[in-house]
């Protein structure tokens, strides 16, 4: 291929604004131990500048994107915490445009507030202020504003201690401060309380041996129903979560071979006083270590049982999947250059890529609505969907036996975009999504419409692709041992010539750039010609595609100013026209040779892309990166995907999560590798009269295991 479709104009001010993120973070005042309760949940507002700044903007968790007012006074922006909470402290990241003059209110209800905070000298920045009080609505009310703008604001953070409603799943951290014992230690200042004490910057670590435990008293016996473990560097591969009613006899509620280290949120049912990690396989030859263990506690807590994904929400008992690959119809669909063939079908797919929109002509109005035809009548039990940013915040699920007399099984008015889950108790051949309120001023939109239950005619989906084995086993590897002067391998590699995307200048060459030096290592040169820049690209496509396992290369990248080399994944659809970004990229690495101490990894999906993709960087302050091999990662499974540099896990990606707060997980299909060595282009700009060539990206290998 000829293109490189993975940037978008955007991402010229990301190292811009890395800087400005990591100023903000230092300026961030200590607030009190809570747990974050706002994000991902129902926001609204007095008024919204654009459609491009909705409320729920302010509690997505990405500093990216934000809530901004009309230019008026007063304003307030509001969000449901789904349960009476009891508050310590909230955060407002303000934009320019900030109050001077605002309270923070609660409410039992939404309609009588009552304050907790008020200033009239608010400063701007990022404000942390502590609040006492307690509501199910917490509200940001202003009353003067900072410049003759609105009010806008990054992130609208509320943290403090959450209930439970209906027996659910409590986001407070049962083990906070409690008793915890361990196997063993690995010196006296790493303790088995350490991983309890509500902070990150001291752990529990092991003796370097198999099985090893951590566990915690939580006082009485309680239901469990989720455990986050945010591990050090040393974690455990295959662990079990165990729970205990006298800390002798214990059962297991969640058992994984895959561990991904990083931060790993699992969902589990049991019950019990003690909950402890039992390891028995570590990741790395030290012992185990645990920044922080967490226990949630609600639900039904009726025993036992193996884990799931990180907490994507089954199908209810012997519930089948029935509307895949059904007739569907709706209000109307979009079929234009921004959503080419956006129709109804797209929302029955089962392809997390594709999506149904209503038309940008006809269908930007309310209701709006997708029905599904089952081809026989079902007992329906649960419905999933899963939003594109235009979604309903009012919204019902009706059934019908005939497709004309609708009956409601499930309505909202506080839908809240992303993935929702909807446990539901219908009958009918037909279903349908029954829009009355949009979230801003376009359509609706749905990537997937899942309808779950008995009966029907369902079609089966394609089978999911198998996780990798355990233990993997090595299924591509090339160490570049070629004699000087050599291409690459051909039954692994394809040249890739032509031009680069993303404002890159160089032109890349039918392998007079990509070379093996003798010594063991590929050789993708940059240079510098009286005509301009040439270098080099390669690719797997057609040799070697694959979908999930451990993928690693050992790379000395380039590191002059204009300088982009880069080690990445294309989904292997795109040979076969499925455009980017619906065929997905993994970027494993990415170097910018005016940013010498990071390297970036980074998601894009259609819902996130180009500035906007899921991503971190890694930095390892006054290096550069360019002066030395280094090894970069990635673990990737059906749950989970865990980046690494050296061996050092920085930024693990949970499926659940991601659907949660940024749009579909895409990435179950194969994949192909790409190495190239790009020059110029809008992130890292153009070579200057500090830049030099030759630039040389050394490639000691390839290696790929499942």
């Amino acid at each position: 291929m000829s293109r490189r479709f993975s940037r978008s104009l955007v991402l010229a001010c990301v190292a811009a604004l890395v800087a400005a993120f990591a100023l903000v973070i230092n300026q961030t005042p200590a607030r009190a131990a809570g747990t974050l309760l706002s994000q991902g949940k129902p926001a609204s507002a007095s008024s919204t500048e654009n459609a491009g700044t909705p409320a729920s903007a302010a509690v997505d968790g990405d500093n990216g994107t934000r809530w901004s007012s009309a230019a008026a006074d007063p304003q307030w922006l509001q969000v449901d915490l789904g349960a009476t909470a009891t508050l310590d402290s909230v955060t407002l990241r303000w934009e320019t445009a900030y109050a001077t003059a605002y309270q923070i209110q609660t409410s039992a209800d939404g309609t009588t507030w009552t304050s907790a905070y008020a200033t009239t000298t608010g400063k701007g920045g990022t404000e942390t202020v502590a609040v006492n009080g307690s509501g199910r609505y917490v509200r940001l009310s202003t009353t003067r504003r900072a410049t003759q703008y609105g009010v806008s604001l990054w992130e609208f953070q509320v943290y403090g201690t959450a209930g439970s409603p209906n027996g659910a799943c409590s986001t407070t951290n049962a083990a906070l401060h409690k008793t915890a014992t361990a196997s063993s230690t690995e010196n006296a200042g790493t303790p088995a309380s350490a991983a309890v004490d509500g902070d990150n910057g001291t752990r529990w670590s092991s003796a370097a041996a198999d099985p090893q435990w951590l566990q915690v008293d939580l006082g009485s016996s309680q239901p469990i129903c989720g455990v986050q473990l945010t591990w050090e560097t040393a974690y455990a591969k295959a662990y079990q979560i165990q729970v205990s009613t006298d800390g002798t006899t214990w059962t297991s509620a969640y058992a994984t071979t895959t561990g991904a280290g990083a931060t790993e949120l699992v969902t589990l049912s049991g019950t019990g006083r003690y909950v402890r990690m039992y390891g028995t396989t570590r990741a790395t030859q030290y012992g185990y270590s645990l920044w922080e263990f967490q226990v949630f506690t609600g639900g039904s807590g009726n025993g036992g049982g193996t884990g799931g994904d990180g907490g994507t929400t089954p199908p209810p008992g012997d519930s089948t999947l029935l509307s895949y690959g059904k007739p569907a119809t709706a209000s109307s669909y979009q079929d234009d250059a921004n959503c080419g063939g956006c129709t109804p079908a797209k929302a029955f797919d089962h392809d997390p890529a594709t999506r149904w929109a209503t038309s940008d002509v006809t269908g930007w109005v309310d209701p709006g609505w997708i029905q599904v035809d089952l081809g026989a009548t079902a007992h329906i039990t649960q419905v999933v969907l899963q939003w594109d940013p235009a979604y309903a915040t009012s919204y019902q699920i009706q059934t019908s036996a005939n497709g004309t007399t609708w009956t409601s099984v499930y309505s909202t008015t506080s839908g809240k975009g992303f993935k929702e889950t909807l446990s539901v108790d219908g009958t009918g051949r037909y279903v349908r999504m029954y829009g009355t309120a949009r979230s801003n001023g376009y359509g609706y939109s749905l990537y997937d419409f899942d309808v779950y239950g008995t009966g029907g005619a369902p079609t089966a989906p394609p089978a999911a692709p198998p996780n990798p084995g355990n233990p993997e086993k090595t299924v591509f590897d090339d160490e570049f041992n070629g004699p000087a002067g050599s291409e690459p391998d051909s039954s692994k590699w394809s040249q890739d010539p032509g031009n680069g995307q993303n404002g890159e200048l160089e032109t890349y060459t039918d392998g007079g750039n990509t070379k093996m030096d003798g010594n063991g290592d590929l050789v993708i040169e940059a240079d510098k010609t009286s005509t301009g820049y040439t270098s080099g690209r390669i690719n797997t496509a057609g040799h070697f595609d694959f979908t999930y396992g451990h993928v690693e290369a050992r790379i000395k990248v380039s590191g002059t100013q204009g300088l982009w080399p880069a080690f990445w994944l294309l989904g292997s659809n795109f040979t076969t026209g499925t455009p980017w970004p619906q065929c997905g990229e993994i970027d494993i690495m990415e170097h910018v040779g005016k940013v010498p101490d990071a390297v970036y990894s980074t998601l894009h999906a259609p819902a996130y892309n180009g500035g906007n993709g899921d991503g971190s960087p890694y930095t390892v302050a006054g290096s550069d990166f360019s002066s030395a091999f280094h090894t970069y990662a990635l673990d990737w499974d059906s749950g989970h995907m865990t980046f690494s540099v050296d061996g050092n896990a920085f930024f693990t990606v949970d499926k659940a999560n991601l659907e949660q707060t940024r749009g579909p997980w895409i990435y179950d299909h194969p994949f192909y590798i790409i190495l190239n060595n790009a020059v110029g282009g809008d992130w890292p700009g153009a070579p200057d009269a500090t830049s030099v060539f030759p630039q040389k990206m050394l490639v000691d290998y390839v290696r790929v295991a499942q």
